[in-house]
């Protein structure tokens, strides 16, 4: 089981000293609104590859007045090793990674860790325009495949250099033709690795409790979803005169979208409950969790901020059984003790308090 054991927050938004000992079980963290409960899983989400949980720039985390930088410190266990983990930033610069004392890419975190989480904002993604779900289907196939982000962002920077040359109207074959092809074998790669995903996802949702809904996930493209090179590259040739009218690229995995339809009621998950789109997303969550600890042999961490909301009694206690089922350290934020009351003994709790506009931390009975 992979899990963090120690955890140490310096500067880090709200928090100017926090040290947290962990045993592997879940963590309940709870306490009034705005007490820097979430700021907690935002430093854990930092220990994967990415801008964290609420994608915040580096100089937006330290905390103020100081402003100094910030620091978040780590051992991760496994079943076989242990790892020094510091992830900083000084002076609004990007954040750095040293990995037991040495300094490595931030990429190298996938190969320690997988993190999954869902957030409050997330409650209205299937709601809102694509790109959420675009960042959530994105994620969810990063904790598959680690390569996804560096291919991503190959993609993304030579569709940015096309469409100058597009804004710009510069005529000129060979670069388009170099970038074209350096984009297709990206486009076709980012595709795959999705579909492969939602089929993942899709199978372990089929082991998952009656409490929380099926949902059949597509993968869907304005045009088309393309998985071979050569035709990739001939979509965006063939699509260069639209593409310049319009100043910017209009095909490729940019443009894809996630669909899901609620199985029972074979129902769109926009045109469902708020409680039944939270139960979905939850639903695709801890089957996340559960493909990746049987896929990779690695018991990913879970993190859920303000999980309860929007979820009644009955799906709360089957959401924290299918949590200690799955055997991985799952963090939950809420603003009080009794929301969890089914955890009792099987989780750690930890209350958050603010004194002085500095959160506080307190090991709690409760």
């Amino acid at each position: 089981m992979e899990y963090i054991s120690n955890l140490t927050l310096s500067h880090f938004r709200s928090h100017k000293i926090s040290k947290l000992s962990l045993d592997g079980r879940p963590i309940v963290i709870f306490g009034k609104n705005g007490t820097g409960k979430t700021n907690i899983l935002e430093a854990v989400s930092l220990f994967s590859p990415g801008r964290g949980l609420r994608r915040a720039a580096a100089e937006d985390i330290t905390r103020n007045p100081e402003a100094i930088g910030w620091k978040i410190e780590g051992k991760v266990k496994n079943r076989i090793s242990e790892y020094e983990v510091v992830i900083s930033s000084e002076n609004g610069e990007s954040r750095r990674l040293f990995l037991d004392g040495k300094k490595a890419s931030i990429f190298k975190l996938s190969q320690i860790l997988r993190i999954v989480w869902l957030v409050p904002s997330m409650d209205r993604i299937w709601i809102e325009g694509s790109s959420g779900r675009r960042q959530f289907l994105d994620r969810l196939t990063l904790s598959y495949f680690p390569e996804h982000a560096e291919i991503s962002l190959s993609y993304e920077k030579a569709m940015r250099e096309r469409n100058r040359l597009l804004k710009e109207k510069i005529y000129n074959d060979h670069w388009y033709n170099a970038l074209e092809i350096e984009m297709a074998k990206s486009a076709v790669s980012i595709q795959k690795a999705r579909l492969e995903a939602i089929k993942y996802l899709s199978e372990a949702q089929n082991n998952l409790t009656g409490k929380f809904p099926k949902a059949e996930l597509l993968l869907i493209d304005p045009d088309q979803i393309i998985t071979d090179e050569e035709e990739a590259i001939q979509v965006l040739k063939v699509s260069r005169t639209s593409d310049m009218m319009l100043g910017r690229t209009s095909v490729g995995p940019h443009k894809s979208d996630l669909q899901a339809i609620y199985e029972d009621k074979l129902t769109l998950a926009k045109d469902c409950s708020t409680g039944e789109q939270k139960a979905i997303l939850i639903s695709i969550i801890l089957a996340n969790a559960k493909s990746l600890a049987k896929i990779n042999d690695i018991s990913p961490i879970v993190l859920l901020d303000e999980v309860s909301a929007h979820l009644d009694k009955d799906r709360q206690a089957a959401l924290y059984d299918e949590i200690c089922g799955l055997g991985v350290q799952a963090w939950m934020t809420g603003t009080g003790p009794e929301l969890f009351s089914e955890l009792k003994n099987k989780a750690q709790f930890i209350e958050v308090l603010t004194i002085d506009g500095i959160s506080e931390l307190s090991i709690s009975n409760k």
